[in-house]
C-alpha cells in the first residue's frame, strides 16, 4: 500500500491518571484496527508519558507511527525506530500535530489527552483547517462533551455534526472517521 495517500490520524490516547481501567486494552485494540486498515497515526507524548499500548500494537500489525514529543521523553527500547519529533513548547506541538492530520481521535483517557486534543483542534482553526473529530464513548468517557457538543456547538458551529462525532466501539470509530477523512479530501 502507498502509505503517503493514507489518511494522517492523531490519536489521542493516556493509560495515566484516573479513569477506565480498559485503557491499554483499547490503545492496543485501536493500534491494530486502525494500521490494519492502513491508517498512519500520530500521536503525542509529553511529561514521560507516552501511549505505548497504541504504538507497539500498530507497529506489530505493520502500521506506521509518528510521535511529536516534549524534551522529557525517552522511548523505551521497544519503541526504537518510531519517527520521534521533538518541539520545545507545547503550542509548537500542537500546533504541529494540527498540520500533519487529517482527523483527530479521541480515546477514553485523562484529562490530559482530552485538553491536547482540544488544543490540537484550536491551532487547526488557526491555520483554517477543521478537521474531523470522532470521540470512543466507551463507558460514556465523553457522554458531557457529546452534551456540549448540542447544546454548545450546535448554534455556533455549522455542520458541527460532522466536525464532532461519537462512537461506541472502534469498528464504528474507523467507520466514522474513513468516512468523515474521504468527504474531506
Amino acid at each position: 500500500m502507498d502509505t503517503s495517500m493514507a489518511p494522517m490520524i492523531a490519536i489521542f490516547a493516556s493509560d495515566k491518571g484516573p479513569g477506565d481501567p480498559e485503557r491499554a486494552s483499547i490503545m492496543s485494540q485501536t493500534g491494530t484496527y486502525f494500521a490494519k486498515r492502513g491508517a498512519r497515526i500520530i500521536c503525542l507524548a509529553e511529561n514521560g508519558v507516552i501511549p505505548v499500548p497504541l504504538i507497539t500494537a500498530a507497529r506489530a500489525a505493520g502500521g506506521q507511527v509518528q510521535i511529536i514529543a516534549d524534551s522529557t521523553v525517552v522511548l523505551p527500547p521497544a519503541l526504537s525506530g518510531v519517527t520521534m519529533e521533538v518541539l520545545a513548547g507545547r503550542d509548537e506541538r500542537l500546533e504541529r500535530l494540527a498540520q500533519l492530520a487529517h482527523a483527530y481521535v479521541a480515546l477514553p483517557g485523562s484529562l490530559a489527552s482530552a485538553s491536547a486534543l482540544f488544543g490540537t483542534w484550536a491551532a487547526a482553526k488557526l491555520q483554517g483547517r477543521t478537521p474531523p473529530v470522532v470521540m470512543l464513548n466507551r463507558h460514556k468517557a465523553y457522554e458531557v462533551i457529546r452534551g456540549y457538543a448540542a447544546d454548545v456547538l450546535s448554534p455556533g458551529l455549522a455542520g458541527y455534526e460532522r466536525a464532532v462525532q461519537f462512537a461506541d466501539s472502534i469498528e464504528d470509530l474507523w467507520a466514522r472517521l474513513s468516512r468523515l477523512v474521504s468527504e474531506g479530501r
